[in-house]
This record gives structure tokens, sequence and C-alpha cells, in this order.
């Protein structure tokens, strides 16, 4: 292919040369966002709603603090404690390998399991790595938002003879999540970002894509210069959509 040059350096035309690459990269980045945005919220709902699980009578007090309590502040405690990219790491070539093994896995095995080591084990790894490590500082987000409600309405509900999830579902979460927003906003476009680490371990996203034909032409600033730009607009795009969505429902919080 014919050199094009912008600006007098730029080389456009290795980016159009390999541009299904960084196309199916791109794809792949949203895909695992999405999944894992979706996945960590849901998961770090559940691990906040049991930090601050409550029972007024033995023994469900004592089954909160040791079934509940303590077991997700430690499961927190260690995803924000370690980094990410160990994280990912640990996964993938222990974890993932101890429950799906073609010869012992402890939940697939056989030619199920190398299938899905073949063609989507990186996938897999880090569908789990971000999923938990959002879910342990999401978790965190959804503790100070119920705590930030007023404890006697929680008080007042349980005095209706509501349960505690009850009181949650009707009570706190519908008017927590109006403060959540913002850092739930925050934290989606961190991970967003955070998925370019799954690339160490095969997955063929943006940063793959870069390293890759950074690889091929030894030329650094035409691949990384187009991942950043995809990013960029990834993250603008995900700041305007929490903007709206702080527009629509923080409303009811002013007044």
């Amino acid at each position: 292919m014919e050199q094009v040059l912008w600006f007098g350096w730029f080389r456009a035309d290795i980016i159009a040369e390999y541009a299904p690459l960084f196309w199916r990269g791109l794809a792949m980045t949203i895909a695992l966002t999405l999944i894992c945005i979706v996945q960590g919220t849901a998961l770090g709902l559940a691990i906040g709603m049991a930090r601050v699980a409550q029972a007024r009578h033995a023994p469900a007090r004592q089954l909160c603090r040791y079934l509940l309590r303590w077991p997700s502040t430690v499961y927190v405690s260690f995803f924000r404690g370690t980094p990410l990219f160990v994280q990912i790491l640990l996964i993938h070539f222990a974890v993932l390998p101890l429950f799906i093994n073609p010869a012992d896995g402890l939940l697939i095995s056989g030619e199920t399991a190398r299938h899905l080591k073949q063609n989507y084990g990186a996938f897999l790894s880090g569908v789990v790595a971000l999923t938990l490590n959002a879910g342990a500082y999401i978790s965190e987000i959804f503790r100070a938002g119920i705590q930030s409600i007023d404890r006697g309405q929680v008080e007042a509900s349980r005095s209706l003879g509501m349960s505690f999830p009850r009181t949650m579902y009707h009570v706190v979460l519908p008017q927590a999540f109006r403060r959540m927003l913002p850092p739930l906003g925050n934290n989606a476009i961190s991970l967003l970002k955070d998925s370019s680490l799954v690339s160490a371990i095969g997955l063929a996203e943006l940063a793959y894509a870069a390293r890759t034909v950074a690889g091929a032409y030894s030329r650094y600033w035409e691949p990384y210069l187009t991942i950043s730009l995809m990013y960029w607009l990834l993250t603008l795009g995900l700041a305007y959509a929490v903007k709206k969505l702080e527009a629509r429902y923080g409303r009811g919080d002013s007044r």
C-alpha cells in the first residue's frame, strides 16, 4: 500500500490497512465493558447490601455478621487492595483452569473445556476479573449511598412490618440511586479504560490491536494515537449518557 502521510509524519495508510483489526478491537472493548458494567453493578448491589445487612434478633443477627458482613468485607478489601492487572493474571492462569480444564475441571472438562479455553479463554478471564473488581468498588458506592439515607426512614419502615429486603427495595434504594449516579458513572468510565489491561492475556481488544500494528511496522504514534482517540470518544459518550441520567433521575433529590 502506498504511503499516505498526514501532517508530514502520521502514516494514515497503516491505520487504513489494519482498520478491520481496530474495528474488531473496538467492538470487543465495547462488549467487554457493557457486560462487566451490568454484572459488576448487580454484584456490587448484592455485596453492598450484604455489608449493611441487619437483623433484630438472634440467631439471624449473628448470621448477618458472620455469613454476610464479614465475607463481603474481606472480598472488598482483597479486590480493592490488589492490582487489577495481577487479578487478571490470577484469574486467567490459576482460577479459570481450576474450573474449566480438559483434564479435571471442577465445572467443565473434556472437549467442551478445551473449546472454551482455546476460543473464549481470554474473554472469559477478562469478564470474570473485571466484574469481580468492579463489583468491589461498586459495592462501596452502594454501601455509601444506602447509609446516606436517613436512618429514621429505615426504622419507620421496619416498624410498619417491612422486612429488610423490602425496605431496601421500596424505600432506600430508589432514593440512594439518585445520589449514586455520578460515582457509578465514574466507575463505568474507569472500567472502560481498565479493559485495556486484558490485552495482556491475548484478548483482541483495542490495546491488543495497537500492539499488533506497532509490532508489524515498528511505529508507535499511529496505532496508539488511534486507540487513544477511540477511548476518548467512548469515555465522552459514557459521560454524556451519565449526564443525561443525572438530569432525568436526579431532579427529585434536589427538591
